[in-house]
């Protein structure tokens, strides 16, 4: 059967002669203002059970979403399981507030107003919505190093809602830092990196938790900060600490989020040989050793453009916000190259190593080394 549409005046007519309106948008944006009067019930609660919300199927009702396409689509299933007078607003919610017609806003409170105010774009993503934003904010990162890396991935995944970060770094800001670490300001210079950017973090977003750890990333501490997290971003400058964190995540099921920078190189990649042995590769299988130094010097001995980390901060962010919303194709099995200079990104598959002493399957932890030795050795 055809369903009947309203014009938002005449919906404000019948509604004044007792006939019930339903909003079928989702919490979040209802929120924003809904017609005055209105009952809220998204569309697929009301859908699930109608005669839990509507006993009476003889009773009036009009439905109104926020363009009218879904409220439509709700009345013509009602319409198939019994509903008879039904009528959908044309144009929804927003002819209705451009008709002038009154708007009211639910009552919700101070944390929930904010909920859904500061993550109003994420909710409208089928791919995130609400229980995916619920889900951020619940979800606990550990963030190794607020320099180069630490500093933009740290800055998006707050923004994003991310529940608890926990950002572990033993330096102080050092003014050569600010051209390229942009949570940290003038005034924090000779502070500890971790208490400037757990300041500047919260500033953005005070609802979320930032748990500053001012150490040296160790074998003995390690276990330790991969407590309770659920992904791990590598903001790391050096071999040995990447050689550990692979290793530990390994032994601790976490997916690894890398990017490395030189210049005006980066590369990117997702490690996830820990919950994947034998089908994702680990760092190892990428380096089963690390390059001489000269092939791989760090930022203070060759220079680094300032905002090429930012470009692999921000992949890494978008690679761990993928992570906790299980949505998309994480960079797992896949390094990603790109040359600044050029605008040029080339991507390159890797494999798991049969033979790799840490990720291969059936073959147990062997324990941490001395990485630092390790990597003096091979260089």
């Amino acid at each position: 059967m055809s369903i009947r549409e309203l014009t938002p005046e005449q919906a404000r007519g019948r509604q004044r002669e007792g006939v019930l309106l339903i909003d079928v948008r989702e919490a979040h944006e209802r929120a924003g203002g809904m017609a005055e009067g209105a009952l809220g019930i998204a569309k697929d609660e009301l859908l699930a059970d109608p005669a839990r919300h509507l006993p009476d199927a003889d009773r009036e009702v009009m439905l109104i979403c926020q363009s009218g396409k879904r409220s439509g689509d709700a009345a013509a299933t009602l319409a198939e399981v019994g509903y008879a007078r039904l009528a959908s607003v044309t144009g929804g919610t927003v002819a209705w507030r451009v008709q002038g017609l009154p708007l009211v806003q639910p009552l919700l409170d101070a944390s929930d107003r904010d909920f859904y105010d500061r993550y109003s774009r994420h909710l409208l993503l089928s791919q995130v919505g609400e229980a995916g934003q619920r889900r951020l904010q619940q979800a606990r990162v550990l963030v190794l190093g607020a320099g180069g890396l630490g500093a933009p991935a740290g800055f998006y995944l707050a923004a994003a809602g991310v529940g608890h970060l926990r950002i572990v770094d033993d330096d102080v800001v050092e003014r050569s830092n600010l051209h390229r670490q942009i949570v940290h300001t003038e005034a924090a210079v000779g502070m500890p990196k971790v208490d400037s950017a757990r300041d500047r973090l919260q500033a953005l977003n005070p609802q979320i938790a930032v748990e500053a750890i001012r150490e040296r990333v160790t074998s003995d501490n390690i276990d330790a900060l991969m407590q309770g997290v659920d992904v791990v971003l590598d903001g790391s400058d050096n071999f040995p600490l990447r050689y550990l964190l692979n290793d530990a995540c390994i032994k601790h099921a976490k997916p690894l989020v890398y990017a490395a920078i030189e210049r005006f190189d980066g590369q990117v990649s997702v490690f996830d040989a820990g919950r994947q042995r034998g089908q994702a590769p680990c760092y190892r299988c990428l380096f089963p050793e690390p390059p001489p130094p000269e092939f791989a010097p760090n930022c203070s001995e060759a220079g680094v453009l300032g905002v090429l980390p930012g470009l692999a901060g921000v992949m890494q962010a978008t690679e761990v916000l993928k992570l906790l919303l299980d949505i998309g194709e994480p960079l797992t099995g896949r390094l990603l190259r790109f040359d600044a200079l050029q605008m040029r990104f080339r991507e390159t598959r890797i494999t798991a190593d049969p033979a790799c002493p840490v990720c291969a399957s059936g073959v147990p932890f062997p324990g941490y080394i001395d990485y630092a030795a390790f990597c003096s050795q091979h260089a």
